[in-house]
Formats: C-alpha cells, structure tokens, sequence
C-alpha cells in the first residue's frame, strides 16, 4: 500500500524539479522581457513551486501527517490512488509547459 504514496512522493519530487527549471527560464524571460505576461507566468511558477515543496514535506518528512497517508487503515486505497492521480496530472501539465517552454 505504501508503493502508492511512495510514487507519490517521487512524482512530487519530479515536479519540483521541473517548476525550477519553469521558474529559472521565466524569471529569465522576465528580466529580459519585463513584460506582464513573463511577470504571471514566473509567479505561477512560483506559487506552484510551493504548492509542491509544501506537499513533499507534509506527505515525505512532517513528523505526523507523513505516516499518518501511508497507513491504509487511515487512507483507503480509493484516496490513495486518487492524491496519486492528482500527482500524474500535474506531472503531465508541468512537463507539457517545460517541453514547449524550453522549445
């Protein structure tokens, strides 16, 4: 039960990654462009950024919630693979975005 979270926690990770490489392109963009555009993209990738960070550390590292996700007694498989589906679609966006960013 546990490889669900724990695939969770690895797409977090790979999220986070790919918003830095987001973030650095974009506040890149912005300190060339200084357009309003390049502006909300690097505060979404900011915001989103922490969105992830935050998560990582509540589902991998908090002393409390980190078990308390992983015990299937306590979060039934149902949520489990709904929190993991929630984790692929943004893997997906944010890869779609890196790829036609970096494009």
């Amino acid at each position: 039960m546990t490889m669900l979270i724990d695939a969770m926690r690895v797409l977090i990770a790979v999220n986070l990654v790919l918003l830095g490489v987001l973030l650095a392109i974009w506040v890149r963009n912005f300190a060339q462009f200084r357009s309003k555009h390049t502006f909300g993209l690097t505060l979404f990738a900011a915001f989103l950024l922490g969105e992830s960070a935050l998560a990582l550390y509540l589902f991998a590292f908090h002393p409390v919630l980190a078990p308390w996700v992983a015990d299937a007694t306590l979060v039934p498989r149902p949520a489990q693979i709904a929190m993991v589906s929630l984790r692929v679609l943004e893997l997906v966006a944010v890869g779609f975005l890196v790829w036609i960013t970096w494009d």
